[in-house]
Formats: C-alpha cells, structure tokens, sequence
C-alpha cells in the first residue's frame, strides 16, 4: 500500500516588527545624537583656541554672516534703515540701524541663528533632508567672501567647498548625515552637524569673544544690557543661552520622532534627488 503523501506543516506567520516609540531613538539615531555632543565640544574648543580658531574662520563667516543677515530683515520689515553692515571672523559682525523697533531687530540674531541651527539638527537624522541642506552650506560658504580679503579665509573656504561636494559621492551622500568614525576634523567642518552646533550655540561664542577675546563689535547680550540697564549683559547672557540650549533639545526630540527609518530606507529616498 503506497504511503499517503503528507503536506509540510504551515509555519507560523512572522509577526511584523513591533514599531519603536517615537521618542525612543534608533542605534543609529543615538550615534548621531554622540556626535552632535561631539561637535558642540570641538567646534567650541576650535573657536576659542587663539591660533586654531582661524581654522575654522569660513564656518564662523557663514554663522555671523546670517547672524546679521537675521538682524537686517527684521530692521526693513519693522521700517528700520540699514547704514552699515559688517562681517569679519576676528571681531564679529555689527548691523548699525536707523529706526525699526529694537527689541525685535534685536532678538532677531540669536533667533535666527537657533532656528537656522535646528534645521541643520533635523540634517543629521535624514540623508535627504541632508543633501538638501548642503546647498544652504554651500551658498552660505560663499556669499560672505565678498567683504572679505584675507587670502587664508578664500583658500579655506575652496578646501572646506571640496569636501563638501566630495562628501556628496561617498557612499550615496550618507556621509553627509555623519560620520560614524569621527576622527579627522575634516569630518566635522564640511558637515551639517557641525554648522548646526555652531548657529544654535552661536550665542555662547559671541559672548566669549566679547569677554575673552575683547573683540571690537559687542555682543547682543551687551546690547540688550544697553537697551535695558537695569538688566545685566550676564543675565542676558544666561537667558539666551537657556534658549538656543533649549531648541537644540527640542529639534533632537523632533529629529528622533520624525526620522524613524532605517539607513537603507533613507538612502533609497535620498537617491531619488540628484543620484550619485
């Protein structure tokens, strides 16, 4: 008698992969949150350092240069007349106006420079949102060099726009979202990251150098010290520290929360915007 062929035994259906909570990071969100800290201490070390800190001059132009740029909209929107803007690494940037409502002109600088910084924040955690923006890097590199003339700060600026369009084709562009083996300061100044630490603490360089390094052009904090006597320069300080500080966790929590995919994932939706 022939034996009856017996069907295979059904398997177990795989149950789908149990989502993470939007604000529990990913491995590879922690990294990146590692190198954010990482960042904020060397680009700090690096503005500080006398000698050192022209290294990373055309990063600082970018940062004062929109710093400024912050200061000059709200003057025009607010009815305000600009009469002198200037922009240099070594004494800062200084938007003299005529008019406009000073508080908001004011504030505009630190705000701007905080938001600006968040975005590059949200950079570190997508590779789209990364190539994106690295034009903005790219163009904000730039357009600062036409009020400038020191020979170094042009050759730097070439050199730093190199690695930036050099980080575009190595492996798809994910380079640009971080580097996992953070060794070489190349590394950081071509990276969105790193301008992110630098606009979002850019409050914090500024008050340094006009206390430590006794640049020419003050800091807002001074000014609102001025604007508001009974203030002190020191609590202004403090107070708009605790702000870029506090939208700089804000912009990671919202990084972790938006950018739950997996690095595969992103560099299949990156490669879909100006392949490499």
């Amino acid at each position: 008698m022939a034996a009856i062929p017996t069907r295979p035994p059904i398997a177990d259906p795989i149950p789908p992969p149990t989502p993470i909570p939007a604000a529990q990071p990913t491995g590879d969100q922690i990294v990146v949150c590692y190198v954010i800290i990482a960042m904020s201490v060397v680009i700090f070390g690096f503005w500080n350092v006398p000698g050192v800190r022209n290294i990373i001059n055309p990063l600082k132009l970018f940062t004062i240069g929109w710093h400024e740029l912050c200061h000059i909209s709200m003057a025009i929107l607010t009815g305000g007349r600009i009469l002198k803007v200037t922009i240099d690494p070594f004494i800062g940037g200084a938007t003299i106006v005529e008019g406009g409502h000073p508080y908001i002109i004011l504030s505009a600088g630190y705000i701007g420079s905080t938001l600006l910084g968040g975005i590059f924040i949200l950079a570190g955690f997508d590779t789209l949102v990364a190539k994106i923006m690295s034009f903005v890097l790219g163009v904000g590199l730039v357009m600062p060099l036409v009020l400038i003339l020191d020979k170094l700060t042009i050759l730097l600026t070439m050199f730093y726009e190199g690695l930036l369009i050099g980080f575009w084709f190595i492996d798809h562009a994910y380079v640009l979202r971080r580097t996992v083996e953070v060794k070489y300061f190349v590394h950081y100044v071509s990276h969105p990251l790193a301008h992110s630490a630098l606009s979002i603490l850019f409050v914090i360089w500024d008050v340094a150098d006009d206390r430590f390094f006794h640049k020419t052009n003050q800091s807002d904090a001074t000014q609102f010290n001025v604007l508001i006597p009974r203030v002190p320069a020191h609590i202004w300080a403090c107070f708009w520290i605790i702000f870029s500080a506090g939208v700089l966790a804000g912009f990671v929590i919202l990084g972790i929360a938006a950018f739950k995919r997996t690095p595969e994932e992103m560099m299949a939706e990156a490669a879909n915007f100006l392949p490499t």
